[in-house]
């Protein structure tokens, strides 16, 4: 399934790199909306820890979900021109190449949202959540807060569904 040139192993090492990528991106993003949202916001309801929390957890997530996107970019571009079904760019011809075009559509749309959370809802919950944190918040504040959270949750939930029917598209691709 390689084309002529490409070595075993240099797309072994792709693969390693693409997969490990995916499993930090797509699998942290379901282990945050399925599991870490729910139980802190359970545990913690509105102190000041959950903001706290919260906004680590951006902090430590973002830098890690948008290195593992540039590997997925770089290896699933590499990895797709050695692929036999791939045409060339922009030739869509085949089952193939058609579902690697709307897998790209919505990898670049979850670029778009992922892009929104970090540098505008993100921020925004940043500045309402310290001022929660130090009381400094207006009557507003809180309703600010749950509706900024609201936003990030959806967004949450949408790259979640959107990452799962990436991997599904793939799985297809990788049938073919």
């Amino acid at each position: 399934m390689r084309r002529i040139g490409l070595s075993s192993e240099t797309l072994a090492v792709s693969l390693f790199v693409h997969l490990t990528a995916t499993a930090i991106w797509i699998g942290g993003l379901l282990m945050t909306m399925i599991l870490v949202y729910p139980e802190v916001t359970r545990v913690l309801q509105d102190s000041p820890a959950l903001y706290q929390f919260l906004s680590r957890l951006r902090k430590r997530f973002y830098p890690i979900s948008n290195l593992s996107l540039v590997a997925l970019i770089v290896t699933g571009l590499f990895q797709m021109t050695a692929d036999p079904y791939y045409d060339g760019f922009m030739t869509f011809d085949n089952t193939w190449s058609q579902i690697m075009l709307v897998k790209h559509i919505l990898i670049g749309v979850m670029a778009l949202v992922g892009l929104t959370l970090q540098y505008a809802v993100a921020p925004a919950l940043e500045r309402t959540s310290l001022l929660l944190e130090k009381g400094k918040a207006q009557e507003s504040g809180e309703a600010e807060f749950q509706k900024l959270r609201q936003r990030e949750v959806w967004l949450t939930w949408a790259l979640g569904l959107m990452g799962l029917s990436i991997l599904a598209m793939s799985a297809w691709l990788g049938a073919l």
